[in-house]
């Protein structure tokens, strides 16, 4: 390989078409003292990828699941979808519900009891159920799999908060059946020493929180965020220790939690280590959809960069696209519908 980092291709990418496209907008080809910036190609590989998975050769759409980030993505960090009105995200959801496209929202949030998702996604939630278009089975077509690949509920109109808890037994991909409750805890175990690690080196003014599938740190005074460089080089340490665990001392002395996948990333106010990965994560949405193949499947995120970022594994998962902030978001969900009327 030419580029030994870069991830698997899904589908062709149509460059010179969405280099068109995007110089339209950006005027890139019109800069005089300006080069070709990151955000610049990070745009036309987006609309590359959308033009790809829309015209695939000439034939019909090939999308049959969007998944979607959370904080950024959908909305402000630390943010929600309350309303249509406050969160055009919203309509345009309603709308891939309404042909058929089905979405999962996979989210490093981690909770069993929906009514803290409704608490971020009240406004979407609601919407689906009041719409007096979308039949029942497109209604049952929005998912939320949460704690990256931990959680999964379902829309459910007469649930409470709109949302039912569905056990992993049901779910879960082959991978994740040999995830042993010892070998979870003891993975958290080393990273929660490590937490702890860097809030006596660095100094850091935070406390440790331990959920059942994670282990993170926060600001223990709200009104006074972690810096960037605190929260990234936390991001680092906690990586390269739980990693080193992973390795054992003897042939004979496996660690317990040597085969538990874990994604470190930085939240922006807060580090966490949780349990599995989002290209688990996708893929179990995948699985629940009936076996939707990676060529027909894209993941919008924030959060690419390999250092901190959760939504850097998804690239093995699926066809992915990079965006910088919830209008972004809405941008590329107006060029894939854009793409769609215009058949």
């Amino acid at each position: 390989m030419l580029v030994p980092t870069i991830s698997s291709f899904f589908t062709p990418l149509a460059l010179e078409e969405a280099f068109r496209y995007q110089d339209s907008i950006r005027v890139i080809s019109s800069r005089r003292f300006v080069a070709p910036s990151f955000n610049d190609i990070r745009l036309i590989l987006n609309t590359a990828q959308v033009i790809s998975l829309m015209r695939p050769q000439g034939a019909r759409s090939s999308l049959e699941l969007l998944t979607f980030d959370g904080d950024v993505t959908l909305y402000e960090d630390g943010g929600s979808l309350h309303s249509p009105e406050a969160n055009p995200v919203i309509t345009r959801l309603l709308h891939f519900l309404s042909v058929g496209v089905r979405i999962g929202i996979v989210t490093a949030a981690g909770y069993v009891q929906p009514e803290h998702y409704f608490n971020r996604l009240s406004g979407l939630l609601l919407a689906v159920q009041s719409s007096p278009t979308l039949t029942a089975a497109q209604k049952s077509n929005l998912i939320i799999m949460g704690g990256e690949s931990n959680f999964l509920l379902v829309f459910d109109p007469k649930a409470e908060y709109c949302l039912r808890y569905v056990h992993r037994r049901e779910w879960v991909l082959d991978t994740m059946k040999n995830w042993t409750e010892p070998a979870i805890q003891s993975l958290l175990d080393v990273a929660e020493r490590a937490f702890h690690s860097c809030i006596h080196t660095l100094h850091l003014q935070a406390k440790v929180l331990r959920k059942e599938r994670a282990v993170g740190i926060y600001a223990a005074d709200q009104s006074k965020k972690l810096t960037r460089e605190q929260l990234e080089e936390t991001v680092l340490v906690v990586q390269q220790v739980v990693e080193s665990s992973l390795v054992p001392e003897s042939p004979k002395s496996r660690p317990l939690h040597s085969h538990i996948p874990f994604t470190v990333f930085n939240g922006g106010a807060d580090v966490f280590c949780d349990i599995g990965d989002k290209s688990l994560g996708v893929q179990a949405c995948q699985k629940w959809f009936g076996g939707i193949p990676p060529s027909s499947t894209l993941h919008v995120g924030d959060q690419f960069l390999s250092g901190g970022g959760n939504d850097f594994k998804a690239r093995t998962a699926c066809c992915c696209a990079w965006i910088a902030s919830p209008n972004e978001t809405v941008s590329l969900l107006d060029e894939i519908i854009a793409l769609q009327t215009a058949k």
